[in-house]
C-alpha cells in the first residue's frame, strides 16, 4: 500500500510536461474570474526580486494562500511540501524546531551547537534553534533554500536557508480577522491591520493568540501535555521620505507559557544498583501508543519562552547604478524549560535548560546594476551573540543500593560568547545573450569564548563523590573561505538550465554536556564543511499553464560534528557516563528533486513535489569501535544510516474552485504525501526509526464574491496515522531511547474577514 501511494505521487508529479514546480501556487479567483495561467512567482534569494525561474537555485516559496493550503500554523507545516526537508519540533520543547536540508541539519538541540539550516526573518539571521518555531500570522512570503548558502547571506550555513518575509505597510493597506477553532482544545485568533499615514509613512500591527489542550495526557491525573499557549505581537513602521530612500522599523515579541512536551519511552529503562545489578523500572512502550503519559515533574514546571527583537533595515538608491542597504538588529530570548528526556515517572533523565541569549548583527549590502548584463553584491556581517544558561539534571532514579534509591543533583553553569565577521562579494554577469555566469566568495571568521562550571551532589552512601569540575575561560576562532559559481543557459524564454558549485562552512564550538576533567580537556570540536555540486532545469510552458523544475546534486560533507552517548568504565560500581562530541564522519549524499504545478483548464491546481535521497557515511570514525577504547560498545554503536534523511519523500496536492456566481467560490483540496523510512538519532538505534508512511489533509474554503469573508474547514493525518518525528538518544543513561510523534488526526474551523 505504500508503495501504491508513492507511485500515485510519481504519477501526478509527472503529470504535466514541464511541471516539476514550485509546489503548492493553487489560485483563489474572485467572483467570476477563471485563471488562464498560473501567476508569476517572484523570490528574493539571491536578495534581489526576481522570478524563481530565472534563479540558479533550487528554491520553493509559499505565499499566504499557498501556506493556508498547506494547512501550516507553524513552520512545521512544512513538512512534506519541500523536497528533501526534514522539518519537525523540536525534542522535547515547545518553542524550538529541528531543520535538516538533504542529509544537513543540526542533530542536537544543545545550545552550544549551530543550527545547520539558517533561519532568517526580514533578513535578521537567528541563530538559536529555540524560538524557531515560527507561528505563521503575517507572512508575505516563505522561501526555502537548499544546498549551502552564505555568498549572498549574513551567516553561513552548510544546509540551506529557510527564510521568512512578513508584509510590508506600504503594500498591504487594509487588514484582516480571523479565528480558528478545532479539537483538541484548539482555539487561535489572528489579526493584521495596516495603513498610510501619509504618503511618507506607512504602519502595521499583527498579533496572535494561539492556544491547544494537547494531544497527550497522564493517565492518572488527566493533565494534559504537548500543549501550545502562544502570544505574539508585531508592530511594523515604514517611512519613505524620498524616492531614493526606504526604512523600516521592526518591532516583535513572542511568549510562550506551556506544560511539558512528553515522548514516549521506547527502550527498557533501567536502574544501576550497585548490589543487585541492572534493573528494568520500566519496560520499552511497543505497539500503538496510546497518548497516556506519566513524568515525574509536578504541575508548574512546564516551558516558558519569551523572544523578543527590533530591525531596522535602510535602503539607499544611491544613482540609477548602486543601492546601498543596511540591516540592523537586536534579539533577546529568555527561556525556562523542564524537559523529561526519559518520559516516565522516574528521575533519570529530568532536566532544567535555561537560556538567557542575546544578539546583535549588523549587516551591509552594496548592489550595483548596470541595467542590463551585469549585477555585482558587496556584503559585510557581523554579529555577536552571548548565551548564558543553567541548567540541572536531576538522577535519583538513576542509581540505588538494594532497591532504595541515591540522590543525584547536577548543576552546571556556562557561557557561550560568539563573534562572526563576514566579507562577501558575489558578481552576475550576462556574457552572451543566452549565457549568464555567477561567481562569489565570502571570507569568514568566528569566534567563541566558552566557561563552565558542573556541580555533582550525591545522596547518601556516595556523598564523597560530590566535586565540582571547572571548565575554564577558553577560547578558539575558525576562518574559512568559501567560494560559489554557477553558469545558467537559457535554452528559450521558457526553458533555463544551470550548473553549480557551493561550499558551505559551520564552524567549530565545546561540548556544552563536557562534565568530567577529561571532557573538558577534549572538549573541542572543529568545523565542518560541505561542497555541493547541482545541475538544474527550470521550465514554463508557453501558456503559462505548466511551470517545473529539476535539480540534481551531490553533496561531500565533511567532519559531521556527532554527539554520542557512551559508558567509559561499565565493570565500575559507578560507572562514567560521557557525550563526546566527534568530528566523526565524510558523508556523501546525492540527490534528485522535481517540483511541479499544472493549471487543468480553467479551475483545476494539480501541484507537487518528488525527491530522492542517497545519504550514506564514507567513513564514522567513533573510539567506541575500538576494542581497545574503555567504552568499546559492538552492539549499540551503528552508523549505517544517515539520521533525518529519507530516500523517498513525494507529495501530490489538488485542488478545484467551483464559481458560485454572486455567492463567491467553494473551493476544495487535498494532498497526500510520502515519507521513507527515516533515522531518528546518529547512534542508529532501531527503536528510534520511523517506517514509511503516508498521510493525507483535506481542506475546503468559502470566499464571498468580493473576498471579504472567507470560511475554511479542513482535517489534517485524516487516516489518524501515527508517526515518530524525533528522538531522544541517551542510551548510556538509563537506556533513555524516547521518541516523539506527530500529531493524529486533528479538524479545524476558521472565520476570516479581511478589511
Amino acid at each position: 500500500m505504500k508503495r501504491k501511494y508513492l507511485s500515485m505521487a510519481v504519477g501526478c508529479a509527472l503529470l504535466a510536461p514541464a511541471a516539476f514546480v514550485q509546489a503548492q501556487e493553487q489560485q483563489h479567483p474572485a467572483g467570476h474570474q477563471q485563471a488562464t495561467q498560473l501567476d508569476e512567482v517572484t523570490v528574493t534569494a539571491r536578495r534581489r526580486t526576481e522570478s524563481i525561474q530565472d534563479v540558479p537555485v533550487a528554491v520553493s516559496a509559499f505565499g499566504e494562500e499557498q501556506i493556508k493550503d498547506l494547512q501550516a500554523s507553524t513552520v512545521e507545516g512544512l513538512q512534506g511540501a519541500v523536497p528533501n526537508m526534514n522539518i519537525a519540533q523540536g525534542r522535547g520543547s515547545a518553542n524550538s524546531v529541528n531543520v535538516f536540508i538533504r542529509g544537513i541539519g543540526q542533530p542536537d538541540a544543545l545550545q552550544t551547537f549551530d543550527p545547520g539550516v539558517g533561519m532568517y526573518v526580514d533578513d535578521v539571521y537567528y541563530s538559536r534553534i529555540n524560538g524557531a518555531l515560527f507561528s505563521l500570522f503575517d507572512i508575505q512570503q516563505l522561501e526555502v533554500l537548499r544546498g549551502p548558502q552564505g555568498t549572498l547571506y549574513g551567516k553561513n550555513s552548510t544546509g540551506g536557508a529557510i527564510k521568512l518575509t512578513t508584509k510590508n505597510p506600504f503594500d498591504n493597506e487594509g487588514g484582516a480577522v480571523e479565528v480558528t477553532a478545532g479539537d483538541y482544545g484548539r482555539l487561535e485568533g489572528r489579526f493584521y491591520v495596516s495603513g498610510k499615514l501619509s504618503d511618507t509613512f506607512a504602519a502595521s500591527v499583527a498579533g496572535a493568540k494561539i492556544t491547544n489542550d494537547g494531544y497527550v495526557r497522564d493517565a492518572d491525573t488527566g493533565k494534559h501535555y504537548n500543549d501550545d499557549d502562544t502570544e505574539a505581537l508585531r508592530v511594523k513602521l515604514a517611512f519613505n521620505p524620498a524616492d531614493n530612500f526606504r526604512a523600516t522599523l521592526s518591532l516583535d515579541t513572542t511568549k510562550q507559557d506551556a506544560a511539558l512536551t512528553l515522548g514516549r519511552p521506547m527502550a527498557n529503562l533501567e536502574r544501576t544498583d550497585v548490589v543487585l545489578g541492572k534493573v528494568v523500572l520500566k519496560p520499552g512502550e511497543t505497539g500503538k501508543w496510546d497518548r497516556r503519559v506519566r513524568t515525574s515533574f509536578k504541575d508548574g514546571q512546564g516551558q516558558y519562552l519569551k523572544h523578543s527583537g527590533a530591525s531596522l533595515a535602510m535602503d539607499w538608491d544611491i544613482d540609477e547604478q548602486w543601492t546601498l542597504k543596511s540591516i540592523s538588529a537586536y534579539r533577546k530570548l529568555k527561556t525556562k524549560s523542564y524537559i523529561d528526556i526519559d518520559a516516565s515517572e522516574y528521575e533519570l533523565g529530568d532536566v532544567l535548560v535555561a537560556l538567557d541569549q542575546n544578539q546583535k548583527s549588523q549587516e551591509f549590502q552594496l548592489h550595483y546594476d548596470n541595467g542590463s548584463n551585469l549585477h555585482l553584491t558587496f556584503g559585510a556581517y557581523y554579529m555577536k551573540e552571548n548565551v548564558p544558561s543553567y541548567q540541572e539534571a536531576y538522577a535519583s532514579d538513576l542509581f540505588g543500593v538494594l532497591g532504595s534509591q541515591v540522590k543525584f543533583l547536577r548543576t552546571i553553569s556556562d557561557d557561550l560568547e560568539t563573534t562572526s565577521k563576514a566579507a562577501f562579494a558575489h558578481a552576475n554577469w550576462t556574457f552572451a545573450p543566452s549565457w549568464t555566469l555567477a561567481a562569489g566568495v565570502r571570507w569568514t571568521k568566528d569566534t567563541k569564548d566558552y566557561e563552565r562550571t558542573t556541580s555533582t551532589f550525591w545522596g547518601a552512601p556516595f556523598t564523597g563523590l560530590n566535586e565540582t569540575v571547572p571548565f575554564p575561560a577558553t577560547s578558539a576562532s575558525w576562518t574559512a573561505m568559501t567560494p560559489s559559481v554557477s553558469l545558467q543557459k537559457a535554452f528559450s524564454d521558457n526553458l533555463m538550465g544551470y550548473v553549480s558549485a557551493n561550499r558551505g562552512f559551520k564552524s567549530g564550538g565545546f561540548n556544552g554536556r563536557a562534565n568530567s576533567a577529561y571532557e573538558v580537556r577534549t572538549a573541542r570540536f572543529n568545523p565542518e564543511f560541505v561542497w555541493t555540486y547541482e545541475a538544474g532545469l527550470k521550465g514554463t510552458s508557453a501558456d503559462r499553464r505548466f511551470r517545473g523544475s529539476a535539480a540534481a546534486f551531490y553533496s561531500n560533507y565533511s567532519d559531521f560534528q556527532a554527539r554520542v552517548s557512551e559508558i567509559s568504565n561499565p565493570g565500575s560500581m559507578i560507572p562514567d557516563f560521557k557525550f563526546p562530541v566527534l568530528n566523526a564522519a565524510k558523508v556523501n549524499i546525492k540527490g534528485i528533486e522535481l517540483e511541479g504545478s499544472a493549471l487543468l483548464g480553467e479551475a483545476t491546481t494539480l501541484s507537487g513535489q518528488l525527491s530522492w535521497l542517497d545519504a550514506k557515511y564514507d567513513r564514522f570514525d567513533d573510539p567506541r569501535h575500538d576494542p581497545a577504547y574503555p567504552g568499546y560498545d559492538p552492539v549499540n554503536v551503528i552508523h549505517d544510516h544517515v539520521p533525518f534523511s529519507p530516500d523517498w519523500t513525494a507529495r501530490v496536492a489538488l485542488q478545484h474552485v467551483f464559481g458560485l456566481g454572486d455567492n463567491g467560490n467553494l473551493t476544495f483540496g487535498g494532498d497526500v504525501s510520502y515519507r521513507g523510512k527515516t533515522w531518528l538519532s546518529v547512534d542508529n538505534r532501531a527503536v528510534l526509526s520511523q517506517d514509511a508512511y503516508t498521510l493525507v489533509g483535506v481542506y475546503g474554503v468559502w470566499d464571498s464574491p468580493q473576498m471579504a469573508w472567507q470560511v475554511r474547514a479542513g482535517v489534517r493525518n485524516l487516516t489518524d496515522r501515527q508517526y515518530k518525528t524525533e528522538g531522544q538518544e541517551f542510551a548510556s543513561i538509563a537506556n533513555i531511547q524516547t521518541a516523539y510523534y506527530g500529531l493524529p488526526r486533528n479538524w479545524y474551523v476558521s472565520l476570516r474577514y479581511n478589511f
